[in-house]
């Protein structure tokens, strides 16, 4: 077997309203944009991956891509891993590119993902909201109890202020009007810092430290990136000043970034995202890692309804002591448009959890009228078309050359 088409796909989704998050102050979303991969075997099986996308600034990475992955053994996932990291001293870091291969392993070896990691059942996993913007301190308590109704027994505040105690208003008003019906996490966003259109708060390791000790009053079951992504001395710091567990790791780069934090005990959940890190397979190290030493872990997965899908297949492989985070944020950010491409949204049942796909491989099914309407494929190449290319730029005897040393 072997990987003998690559499809590319510009996807871009309207949002039904405008979204604001509070990682880009000032930013109006209004589509849900990423890149779409699909891979095709030469015996029909395909494997799909998503990364998020700001625009279309992929625009290349098909012809990075195709020399490195066309007739590569897809089940091979060690070598395909070398293979992206390989292109990506040449382009670009697409460790995104991995979740399709483990989708075609999957679907030949007739699992779901989460079991070839080491998952032993499915069932259904607990989720909670993740808002994505910042609203006046009222107006959010009662979106909060809202959500509630819905079944959500865990949510995650969004604190993105100037003023420390504006911050503090945020955790405060929601906290008195659910009371102790609902588990309360507060994300600062100050892993990775973006002030591209407006200003942002930039968080020092004693605004944090201030900050973890009015929570530890107010039951917050953990904070989020209080504190820059490469800081991880001051991370650790906080740690060991902070009652309320700190999170984060979203997106740090791989394996080689998460062993000098957990070296250095730089968090307590450990938050790694596996379509903007190092793939499956470093999350899966993650994982492995915090299990030994008694950390906590649950994914990222603000991206898009692949994204969710692929890291939830990592997070049922594990313990499962946290519930994962499930982004919503009515009226633009919702499942409809979050989850687009899909055949159906993934919606959460009334207690609060969603189900764990039991298909083989990552279980995205995309509906195929959608991918028409949303999706335009920028780039294919197949095996037949590696070959007349590489002829056609560097000539027949090259090209027979560079065939024999693929062969070999």
């Amino acid at each position: 077997m072997k990987v003998d088409r690559i499809e590319l796909f510009h996807v871009a989704i309207p949002l039904p309203r405008p979204f604001y998050p509070a990682w880009i102050p000032g930013y109006p979303q209004t589509v849900n944009r990423f890149t779409l991969l699909r891979l095709t075997t030469d015996d029909g099986v395909q494997g799909l991956a998503a990364g998020v996308a700001f625009e279309q600034e992929r625009e290349g990475l098909g012809g990075l891509l195709g020399p490195y992955l066309i007739g590569l053994d897809p089940t091979d996932i060690a070598t395909v891993r070398q293979r992206i990291r390989e292109a990506s001293y040449l382009g670009w870091r697409n460790y995104w590119l991995e979740a399709a291969f483990w989708d075609i392993k999957g679907k030949v070896e007739g699992q779901p993902v989460w079991a070839l990691l080491g998952g032993t059942e499915a069932g259904r996993v607990p989720v909670y909201a993740s808002t994505g913007e910042v609203h006046p301190p009222e107006k959010r308590a009662e979106e909060v109890l809202q959500l509630r109704e819905v079944g959500f027994k865990t949510v995650k505040l969004r604190v993105h202020s100037f003023e420390p105690a504006e911050d503090m208003a945020q955790v405060k008003v929601v906290r008195r009007a659910v009371g102790d019906t609902m588990e309360i996490g507060v994300d600062a966003n100050q892993g990775w810092r973006v002030a591209l259109i407006d200003d942002a708060p930039l968080w020092t390791l004693e605004r944090a430290t201030d900050f973890a000790r009015a929570c530890t009053d107010l039951g917050v079951g953990w904070i989020e990136e209080p504190l820059d992504m490469y800081a991880y001395d001051e991370q650790a710091e906080l740690c060991r000043r902070s009652e309320v567990p700190i999170a984060g790791g979203e997106l740090n780069g791989g394996w080689h970034e998460f062993k000098i934090m957990l070296e250095k005990g730089s968090y307590d959940i450990y938050q790694p995202d596996a379509t903007m890190g190092g793939g499956i397979g470093d999350a899966v190290r993650v994982l492995d890692a915090c299990r030994e030493q008694g950390l906590g872990y649950t994914p990222h997965t603000w991206t898009n309804g692949l994204g969710f899908l692929i890291n939830l297949q990592v997070y049922a492989a594990g313990p499962r002591d946290y519930p994962i985070e499930y982004p919503l944020e009515p009226p633009g950010w919702v499942p409809e448009a979050r989850d687009g491409l899909l055949a159906e949204p993934i919606h959460v049942a009334p207690d609060g959890t969603v189900a764990v796909p039991e298909a083989p491989g990552l279980g995205i099914e995309l509906d195929d009228d959608k991918l028409a309407h949303y999706a335009e494929k920028y780039f294919e190449i197949t095996s037949r078309g590696i070959a007349v290319k590489t002829i056609r730029d560097k000539g027949l005897f090259t090209a027979l050359k560079l065939s024999r040393k693929r062969k070999r």
